[in-house]
């Protein structure tokens, strides 16, 4: 494609050419740039009437309700809730998280979040909320393991096509950050523990036999694999590169419900090799 025709190079013609961007992204600071765009926000909103707003609402895909009634939804959340270990730490993330969170751990593209004008973005994933948590606490007391999980509302902005697919959904999410002690042992452990709780949770939701598939991206784990309930999925092509070493789905009601696997995000947010983290999630509105 021309580079001339593109949306983005329309726009910066219009707006006075290719150093206005250049100025928002590397000449202003975080702060400064805040502070332009609250000021964009504001005028652009006075010049909106209740009808424009309800106009928006109509056909906005990110603001509309949830198309799963309140009470199934609430029962699944629960259901998956009831399987939790005793010592997981369930907490509640906030609905934002600091720019870049998905993308510079994920990696996942800038374009599918929803980013903020105050220096954030909607969460997208809560597993991610929950790297960031697990690498403070992991930092203050690097002798203890962290486990803590989530169910939150999410937003992504790619567009999705399928049964059960949305631009606005509830995923229950699972972190256990530790230390490498040698031999795989962490990895053994919390691959097994985590597959167990995903698929308890897919039973409490009324599915009577959820199934597991494992992919192993790095040969040593082969041995990790071979001491789960699960199916072996050498096929798997989503997920590579996001994931390291090993990498799970769970499916159920016909459905693929679950993921997770282990990642190197505590690793890089502490600056140290020898961290280790695994996580996963559960699509509650496709259990629901």
């Amino acid at each position: 494609m021309d580079k001339r025709s593109t949306p983005l190079s329309r726009v910066l013609r219009q707006a006075g050419g290719p150093g206005v961007l250049d100025a928002l992204t590397e000449r202003l600071s975080g702060a400064d740039l805040t502070t332009l765009l609250l000021e964009v926000m504001r005028r652009r909103s006075r010049r909106l009437s209740p009808a424009d707003v309800l106009r928006r609402y109509g056909h906005d895909r990110f603001v509309a309700p949830a198309p799963i009634p309140f009470a199934r939804l609430r029962r699944a959340e629960d259901a998956v809730l009831s399987v939790l270990p005793d010592d997981v730490e369930l907490i509640t993330p906030a609905p934002v998280a600091p720019l870049g969170t998905h993308a510079v751990l994920g990696p996942v593209d800038q374009n599918n979040v929803v980013s903020t004008i105050r220096n954030s973005e909607v969460a997208a994933d809560p597993t991610n909320a929950l790297a960031l948590e697990a690498a403070v606490r992991r930092r203050a007391d690097p002798s203890r393991p962290v486990r803590l999980a989530a169910v939150q509302r999410v937003v992504r902005a790619q567009q999705v096509e399928g049964a059960a697919s949305y631009a606005h959904f509830t995923l229950f999410a699972l972190v256990t950050a530790g230390r490498d002690t040698g031999d795989l042992a962490f990895e053994r452990e919390h691959a097994a523990e985590h597959l167990a709780i995903m698929t308890a949770a897919v039973r409490a939701c009324g599915e009577a036999d959820p199934q597991a598939r494992v992919t192993v991206l790095d040969e040593r784990f082969e041995r990790v694999a071979a001491e789960l309930d699960a199916a072996p999925d050498p096929g798997r092509s989503g997920g590579r590169g996001y994931y390291k070493g090993l990498c799970f789905k769970v499916y159920g009601k016909g459905l693929e419900v679950g993921d997770g696997g282990f990642v190197d995000w505590t690793a890089r947010l502490l600056g140290n090799r020898k961290e280790r983290l695994i996580i996963s999630g559960l699509g509650v509105d496709r259990l629901s």
